[in-house]
């Protein structure tokens, strides 16, 4: 018996207008699973988010959630099919407390607030704090708190170690995975560390030039870093 994929995409080119950014690209990431999105600055990966998460038109392909289709270019369908987006930027309400801001995410089915705070309990002495008073990595992980209490079908973080100290990042890596494995989730995750996304990560593709250039389980890339410095160059096949 076939498992429905939580997200999948097939033959999806995106971009901008004209200009095609990604091209051809075909993903398929089971509940409870990491997929890592490697690749180096320009490759697509924020483009590839963003249209997954219905911010941005496709050029062509297609886009299921749990096997049903989404509508082109509808970010608030997208949401209410379960595809939530953590975007690079953070997209907080600085002038906003942690507990305003995660209540204004919040809808009928939602996490309760408390609930969240488990998973983050650096946050929780700071819910009367405004974001903007807030450190890069409490941002972070209000950030990514933001679209737990939403109780997503698909998770989608974009560049979550950006601008974090390594001791920050080690403290989000096994939250996402937890995300993953105890509520049963897709997690798309874009990433520039390598180590960091191949520790976290179930199976990761590499785009280059819009392309994958490889996928693969992680554990088998871990240990063919070879492989994966080829990949990076465009030098390797996608299978």
């Amino acid at each position: 018996m076939t498992t429905t994929s939580a997200l999948q995409c097939t033959g999806l080119d995106a971009g901008y207008g004209s200009v095609t950014v990604t091209r051809g690209i075909d993903l398929a990431v089971a509940p409870g699973s990491v997929l890592a999105v490697l690749g180096p600055n320009g490759a697509g990966k924020t483009t590839l988010m963003l249209t997954l998460a219905g911010l941005l038109p496709r050029l062509a392909g297609d886009v299921r959630v749990h096997g049903t289709a989404l509508r082109d270019a509808r970010p608030a369908a997208a949401n209410k099919a379960g595809v939530i987006l953590v975007p690079d930027s953070r997209a907080l309400f600085t002038t906003l407390t942690v507990r305003e801001n995660l209540k204004v995410a919040r809808r009928s089915d939602s996490m309760s607030v408390d609930d969240a705070m488990d998973l983050f309990p650096a946050l929780r002495k700071r819910l009367d704090v405004t974001a903007g008073a807030l450190s890069g990595g409490e941002q972070q992980m209000l950030a990514v708190a933001r679209g737990l209490v939403q109780r997503p079908r698909v998770l989608l973080i974009d560049e979550m170690s950006m601008g974090l100290a390594p001791v920050i990042v080690e403290e989000l890596v096994p939250v996402v995975r937890r995300i993953a494995d105890e509520s049963g989730a897709a997690v798309v995750i874009v990433e520039q560390h390598v180590g960091l996304a191949i520790e976290l990560a179930d199976e990761a593709v590499v785009l280059v030039h819009g392309e994958v250039t490889l996928r693969g389980r992680s554990t088998e890339l871990a240990g063919d870093r070879g492989r994966l410095e080829s990949a990076y160059l465009g030098a390797v096949p996608a299978n």
